[in-house]
């Protein structure tokens, strides 16, 4: 993950997350009683611990919500690229069908010949 424009490093944050996430048996504390724990431990507000819980929570997949802004660039950038896989895949297959075709394609009412008709009954006549 990218680091974000906090006061905060990346590792402060997972360090945080991780102190969250271990729980030790027999601790009764509900979530926000561990939340508030951790914040004055760390010298931090109850909401910043909060929302980096939340945060990776979700980024794990254990809580639904929306991916990091980081996750969501990611995806816009995969899929430009494969957007444009698949136009390059379009055009080849478009290619190789031409030259696969025994009949090249004619618009209709054209005749195979480069000579008019009436050209052609001139000579014929002559």
């Amino acid at each position: 993950m990218a680091s974000r424009n906090t006061r905060y490093s990346e590792v402060i944050r997972q360090r945080v997350v991780r102190l969250y996430r271990n729980k030790i048996d027999g601790d009764e504390r509900t979530d926000w009683q561990r939340i508030k724990h951790i914040a004055e431990q760390q010298g931090m507000a109850n909401e910043t611990v909060r929302r980096w819980v939340l945060e990776a929570e979700i980024e794990a997949g254990e809580r639904p919500g929306l991916p990091s802004l980081e996750e969501v660039a990611e995806l816009r950038r995969r899929n430009a690229e494969l957007e444009a896989t698949v136009e390059i895949l379009k055009a080849a297959t478009s290619f190789f069908a031409r030259e696969c075709d025994p009949q090249p394609l004619r618009s209709a009412g054209s005749s195979p010949s480069t000579v008019t008709d009436s050209e052609s009954h001139r000579s014929v006549e002559r």
